[in-house]
């Protein structure tokens, strides 16, 4: 078996001598005659000797075979044809099975035989010290089961241990069978006799307790040595059926990884010597045809590539009238025929015709005959977006039950525009949104109210990585416009918020997958979060987690972001936006989390209704309270938003053409 090293010296060689004797024709017959055999040897190699490659079409093959006998025994013209459109078709010739690489020893990351052997005794000695150091927990259930299981002598049954001599009854203890009359006529003998007994029955009532507690404690002790042996023994052969499983599919993606590039440079090199020896085949090869006219008379004339050879011959008609013609082959596969000279003609005259309205034959129809002015010509982008008005209004006067009234409103703005390429290899997207919201409560222009105001920009640039993963980096911003204040406005009070402060940048390095148009998650474990507030003598920076001499502060750390749109029904929607952000400097302390929840049910064209649940979670965001010893604190809460309106809306949707003028 030739390696891929070898080969490729070999084709080089092959390559040069090749064709400096087939195009050039300035080396001896000898050097050509050897560098075919070599790229003979090749093609023998990987078609017919080497059962480890396998050829991937039967005809291609049969036509590397035919290729082979056509230059060793017989021309076969057909084979070229055939191969040049096996090599539009398929691309490749042979391929080899990962299992049969023989020299995969040396392929890097592979585990050999004698390394797992190894690795198996360090995993039954780390497991060993393992259990050592924390021993296997047994169930109380086995104990209960292993002293349920075990015979012990039942109370009252005590003597019975003495009998079978288990136990060994003291002297002093011991009451005789038959009671002497003595004993029994004087009073203390007999309350000493009494009093013996009762010892007596405590001793044996011990012994039996002993007695059944040992025997419990011995299959006890058993049974759990039994249970620790088996779960150690599965443990083990666990552990090391993994690392088998972890070998196995280890060195399959290690030697097929090699033997991909080894395949590649074969089919590559096979490529190439194909194409040199059909190439050299074509041209040495000749095709012999024969011209014969009515009078029976044959001219033969040879056909090959780079050699120009021509014949004349003389076509006759049935009244043997003689016209002579000159054939010369252009190549292999054409000829040219041309009129010899000296031959003349007398050529009719035109006669006139009666006079005919052409145009009466034109189709009267004409709308076949159009031609556009112009066409379009559609590029990757796509722009579009929505916009949507909604108005609340309630008005009282000399209402018992009570109220006030008010006017409400919101206006949301979203756009994108949005690149992708149609072999997907690169997605570019660019979202912004604007949403405003006042409220007007009681009637009275001095207590409007800003119930929502957000502008958030977001630029996404992807490169596809693998299947529908795509290398992304992504850009985040979002602010406000007006300035926040906790309501109700005391005098003298400052604002919360304004534009600019603070405001949110998320730099972010990371993986999309992204399998449709409405599923996205990505996570960028290289993520930069800044705050920044404009105008510190005017909003608290405290307030939001920035010292107080500075204007902004970074924090590194992992960003996970998940964007999910389902349509429920035909006029039903859910769309869900989850971001996360893990701060690496203390990753179980600091942590942001933004959730919007959108329902929307479009009941026409240009009306629908939403609602919409947000949530926010920033560990930098910190609200001032009063504990009950009367002391300022500060603290994180959970922010919570919801709205619910009916409003006008309008969206866009579309490709970006591109229209050119036809000349």
């Amino acid at each position: 078996m030739f390696s891929v090293r070898g080969n490729t010296f070999l084709f080089t060689l092959f390559f040069l001598s090749l064709f400096q004797i087939g195009f050039a024709q300035t080396e001896s017959k000898e050097k050509e005659k050897q560098a075919l055999e070599n790229g003979l040897d090749i093609l023998k190699t990987y078609f017919s000797e080497n059962k480890s490659w396998h050829v991937i079409d039967p005809s291609i093959d049969t036509n590397v075979n035919s290729l082979i006998n056509f230059i060793e025994d017989q021309p076969i013209d057909d084979i070229i044809r055939e191969l040049n459109n096996a090599k539009l078709t398929q691309g490749s010739y042979v391929l080899r099975l990962p299992e049969d690489v023989d020299d995969s020893l040396s392929v890097p990351g592979y585990v050999s035989a004698a390394m797992v052997l190894q690795n198996i005794e360090r995993i039954g000695e780390e497991y060993r010290n393992e259990v050592k150091i924390h021993e296997i927990m047994v169930p109380t259930s086995v104990v209960v089961q292993a002293e349920s299981e075990v015979e012990v002598v039942p109370e009252g049954k005590g003597i019975q241990l003495f009998m079978d001599s288990t136990y060994v009854m003291p002297d002093s203890l011991m009451i005789p069978e038959v009671i002497p009359d003595s004993v029994l006529n004087s009073e203390g003998l007999f309350h000493e006799l009494i009093k013996t007994d009762s010892i007596r029955k405590g001793f044996i009532e011990d012994k039996r307790l002993a007695y059944n507690d040992s025997v419990k404690a011995v299959h006890i002790n058993a049974v759990v040595r039994e249970y620790r042996q088996q779960r150690y023994q599965e443990g083990l052969t666990f552990r090391i059926k993994r690392y088998k499983d972890q070998v196995r599919v280890g060195n399959y993606m290690a030697l097929k990884t090699y033997n991909d590039v080894v395949v590649a440079e074969v089919n590559d090199s096979i490529k190439a010597v194909i194409d040199v020896l059909t190439e050299y085949a074509d041209f040495i090869d000749t095709t012999r045809i024969s011209i014969t006219n009515l009078a029976g008379q044959t001219e033969e004339i040879r056909l090959q590539n780079g050699n120009e050879r021509f014949s004349r011959i003389w076509l006759k008609n049935e009244q043997n009238d003689s016209l002579r013609i000159l054939v010369k082959n252009t190549d292999k596969r054409s000829i040219h025929m041309l009129i010899d000279d000296g031959v003349t003609f007398s050529r009719f005259k035109e006669k006139e015709t009666v006079g005919f309205d052409f145009e009466t034959l034109k189709v009267k129809d004409n709308r076949f005959n159009k031609v556009g002015n112009s066409y379009e010509l559609e590029t990757p982008w796509r722009i579009g977006g929505e916009g949507s008005a909604g108005f609340t209004q309630t008005y009282l006067e000399n209402w018992k039950k009570g109220g006030k009234s008010a006017i409400a409103s919101l206006i949301v703005l979203k756009g994108f525009a949005n690149y992708s390429r149609k072999d997907g290899k690169i997605k570019w997207e660019n979202t912004g949104e604007i949403r405003n919201g006042w409220i007007r409560p009681g009637g009275s222009e001095e207590n409007i109210q800003k119930n929502d105001d957000k502008f958030e920009i977001t630029s996404r640039y992807g490169l596809s990585a693998f299947k529908k993963w795509y290398y992304s980096g992504e850009l985040n911003f979002n602010t406000q416009f007006f300035k926040g204040y906790r309501y109700p406005i005391e005098e003298g009070e400052k604002p919360i918020s304004a534009f600019l402060a603070p405001s949110k940048t998320y730099l972010k390095v990371g993986l999309d997958y992204k399998p449709d148009k409405d599923l996205s998650i990505f996570l960028s474990p290289l993520t930069l979060k800044n705050f920044y507030v404009r105008d510190t003598s005017m909003i608290d920076q405290t307030a939001y987690g920035i010292d107080a001499d500075r204007k902004s502060f970074w924090e590194p750390g992992l960003n996970a972001e998940i964007k999910y749109k389902v349509q429920i029904r035909d006029d039903i929607s859910y769309e869900t936006k989850y971001k996360m952000f893990i701060n690496y400097q203390d990753p179980f302390k600091k942590y942001d989390i933004n959730w919007e929840n959108l329902f929307k049910m479009e009941i026409n064209n240009y009306i629908d209704m939403r609602f919409m649940v947000h949530f926010i979670y920033d560990d930098d965001v910190m609200f001032k309270y009063t504990d009950s010893n009367g002391d300022a604190k500060e603290e994180t809460r959970l922010q919570i938003k919801e709205f619910f309106s009916i409003g006008f809306t309008y969206k866009i949707n579309k490709k970006v053409m591109r229209t050119h003028r036809v000349r």
